[in-house]
């Protein structure tokens, strides 16, 4: 019966990553540039929603600007780190 640790080894003599392990040091990148789009989104809409709430606006104005500067600016570095690295193949 095969061992458990025969499937997560390509070779017996080979020492490196398993497959897993392998597979997220590949995915790393894009689950960066992901998070970072989420992040820059909640960011500058919790900046806008703030500063709404700091002067006093009854029409969330700065929210939605907030929201759409981290939009882009998510979305500019989420497709420069993929694009980047379909380059680099």
């Amino acid at each position: 019966m095969p061992d458990p640790d025969d499937r997560e080894r390509r070779d017996r003599d080979e020492e490196g990553l398993s497959n897993l392990a392998e597979s997220y040091r590949k995915g790393a990148p894009y689950m960066a540039a992901s998070t970072q789009l989420v992040g820059a989104v909640a960011v500058f809409s919790l900046v806008g929603w703030k500063l709404d709430e700091w002067r006093g606006h009854r029409t969330p104005w700065l929210l939605l600007v907030g929201a759409l500067v981290g939009m882009i600016g998510g979305f500019l570095s989420f497709f420069r780190t993929v694009l980047g690295k379909k380059k680099d193949k």
